[in-house]
């Protein structure tokens, strides 16, 4: 008798605590899918406030040369359409305003900005004219670039570095060609992908339904 008694009080036991762990798991599980969207509302809010402020900087630098309004057009949200041309070739995510200020904000929470910045850089120092202004932004993007120990250090190989460090002395415009595609295609095979799969991207890329009024239009 008292080993029919332990047999069933086992199996009550088990019974129990199956349903407990049953239980358990299914509240262990509510909480986490809760936490997932809080942080994907937060890391998707985060992106929005870098974004917005690289688009602030970009309007500012545009505002002195041009006070035309239209120029603001630019920075406006893509239509899902225009994101999903950024996905068809690095180029066209670079060439856009809001893309490449998105970019840069996705780049700033993966803490590899300085390739974009790099490449801006360069950029811009490839429409220099004046060979005084020259030098001083070739000194400048050595200093804060490639150089050891640089506030923005680029992942450039050793001979590349070294090349620089010999053609600023008398700077052209290709002082930095070699190291610009290397930080180029470094983006265009890491970076850009994961962009293209990020929240953030897959959200601007996502058609708001169409109300039955402009549907009849």
């Amino acid at each position: 008798g008292s080993a029919r008694i332990g047999m069933q009080s086992a199996v009550f036991l088990a019974v129990r605590h199956g349903g407990r762990a049953e239980r358990g798991g299914r509240r262990r599980s509510e909480p986490e899918e809760a936490d997932k969207g809080r942080m994907k509302r937060t890391i998707i809010k985060d992106w929005k406030t870098r974004l917005s402020y690289f688009l602030q900087n970009s309007s500012n630098s545009n505002k002195r040369k041009s006070k035309k309004a239209g120029k603001h057009r630019n920075y406006f949200r893509p239509s899902p359409e225009e994101a999903q041309l950024w996905s068809e070739a690095f180029d066209e995510l670079l060439a856009n305003k809001y893309g490449l200020a998105a970019f840069r904000a996705f780049l700033k929470s993966e803490f590899c900005e300085e390739n974009i910045e790099f490449w801006l850089a360069c950029e811009d120092f490839k429409k220099t004219k004046s060979p005084q202004k020259l030098t001083s932004k070739a000194k400048k993007i050595y200093n804060d670039f490639i150089e050891k120990e640089a506030p923005k250090e680029i992942n450039i190989d050793f001979q590349t570095k070294n090349m620089i460090a010999q053609n600023i002395q008398e700077a052209t415009h290709t002082c930095f060609s070699a190291a610009q595609k290397r930080v180029y295609s470094l983006m265009e095979n890491n970076s850009y992908p994961r962009f293209l799969e990020s929240e953030f991207y897959q959200e601007l890329c996502k058609k708001t339904p169409i109300s039955r009024t402009t549907q009849a239009t």
